[in-house]
């Protein structure tokens, strides 16, 4: 419920700060780096924000229209992860999963600056911001077994096999300001609101052993001894969420339409 009531807040404040933007534009591109760390919500950490995190890194290309608003495209790798026998929670420690997996993304967002800001900019130099769009992502979650990393889709532990090719929302919100006429820092905190619950690979219930050729086996003999097909293994009506979080150096590229046509000097401004 606080997942999604976030969601919405960020919605609203993203199209309320739309329709308040002034006409005054500009073009301006940059480069960006992004660093930081990532993290996952789900049913083996349900409720851990920053926990398990692990480094990320990413970069991305933003295109500003305005003093209140611009594009941005990018990719961010990073990796999350989860154990049960970290948990204070006596049902965890007895079900006893884990998992890790990758995640690589593309991502396409707009934000939107609540005051005016500009790289180079003397006047407005520092914002905060909020952002939200669109992201595909890839992940494939495995668990260490007696000391063996095993792919949990290929065992099929949740019965059947799912896709590792998902889509998310991207939202969130940060700050940014100017470091000198060309760079620009910022930090920023994303969640990524999945269509999944296969994160974790952590969905249902435990499968039949027979129906899965050798899935259910996987599960019940090596994570949980004492679990058997058609127990509930976790919460089927919810979604998981993973985060990116850390701190992004922006550069400000040339114009294009400053340097002369054809001969690739910079022109003379007034």
């Amino acid at each position: 419920m606080l997942k999604r009531g976030l969601l919405y807040l960020f919605c609203f404040l993203f199209v309320s700060g739309i329709s308040q933007i002034k006409k005054r534009t500009f073009a301006q591109r940059e480069l960006g780096f992004f660093g930081g760390g990532s993290y996952y919500i789900g049913d083996i950490n349900p409720r851990g924000h920053f926990k398990a995190s692990h480094p990320a890194l990413g970069i991305f290309f933003r295109y500003a229209k305005s003093y209140r608003y611009a594009f941005r495209f990018g990719f961010n790798y990073g990796q999350i992860s989860g154990n049960d026998a970290t948990s204070s929670e006596p049902d965890q420690i007895e079900r006893n999963l884990n998992f890790k997996s990758q995640l690589y993304e593309l991502n396409a967002t707009a934000e939107f600056n609540f005051v005016e800001y500009r790289i180079g900019h003397d006047r407005y130099k520092f914002t905060m911001f909020v952002f939200a769009g669109v992201a595909g992502f890839y992940f494939n979650s495995q668990a260490n077994i007696n000391g063996t990393e095993v792919s949990l889709r290929d065992n099929l532990t949740e019965g059947k096999a799912y896709p590792k090719f998902q889509l998310s929302i991207p939202f969130g919100v940060g700050l940014k300001w100017n470091i000198g006429e060309k760079c620009g820092l910022g930090i920023e905190w994303g969640p990524r609101r999945t269509f999944t619950d296969n994160l974790d690979d952590i969905k249902g219930s435990y499968p039949n052993s027979i129906a899965t050729e050798g899935g259910g086996s996987v599960t019940n003999q090596s994570l949980n001894n004492s679990a058997t097909p058609g127990d509930m293994r976790g919460n089927p009506s919810s979604r998981d969420w993973y985060f990116y979080y850390g701190v992004t150096l922006n550069i400000k590229l040339p114009d294009p339409k400053s340097f002369c046509p054809g001969r690739g000097r910079r022109a003379r401004t007034h």
